[in-house]
């Protein structure tokens, strides 16, 4: 009784194994070029091993697609919860930046996998849709914060605080961890330098 739990967790790794193989070489080469053999390769596994688990490569781009936008939904709930609306904006901010920073570092070369041109449609859709609905998530903490904005400002605001973390997210990510949690506080500052006098 206690082998197929055990079966069945192996078979779990294994699948992460395979696509976090996947991911890195679809980032690295492209939807397009890459194979499933370079993908066994890089998971050491044989190609026979990665059939066991996955039809195709677009089998994997499906699991690694689920698993992004998985990450993303948990990222936002944890970021944008309008019951911390009225916590003091720094804390607010860095509420908000956080769990959207480590689903990127969680995640490397998702962004740009899911942004390339050459993986299917259906896949990269409904991770775009949770990336942009970020703007919209920002725009209920603000007005939450602030309820007599016009909408017009509201849209205003919450698409230019998007655009600032977008602008500075590629730096943080970049930076090496002893450096990270310096560039976090920047993009911080940015971000309630730029809210303090909307929301006041």
């Amino acid at each position: 009784m206690a082998e197929e739990p055990r079966r069945q967790a192996r078979g779990q790794r294994r699948m992460e194994q395979l696509t976090d193989a996947a991911a890195l070489v679809f980032a690295e080469v492209g939807y397009a070029k890459a194979t499933t053999n370079a993908i066994a390769k890089r998971a050491g596994v044989s190609p026979g091993t990665l059939y066991q688990f996955f039809a195709n490569k677009e089998a994997l781009a499906t699991a690694l697609a689920d698993r992004y936008r998985t990450a993303l939904q948990e990222a936002h709930a944890q970021a944008f919860d309008p019951t911390a609306a009225q916590l003091p904006l720094p804390e607010l901010v860095d509420r908000m930046i956080r769990p959207m920073v480590e689903v990127n570092l969680a995640n490397p070369g998702f962004k740009t996998l899911f942004a390339g041109p050459d993986l299917p449609e259906h896949l990269t859709a409904p991770a775009r849709a949770l990336q942009a609905a970020v703007t919209g998530k920002v725009a209920e903490i603000v007005a939450v914060r602030a309820p007599g904005l016009p909408a017009d400002r509201l849209q205003q605001t919450a698409t230019v605080a998007t655009q600032i973390f977008a602008a500075l997210l590629g730096t943080v990510l970049a930076a090496p961890p002893a450096d990270r949690e310096s560039w976090i506080q920047e993009l911080n500052q940015a971000l309630v330098g730029y809210l303090t006098p909307v929301l006041s």
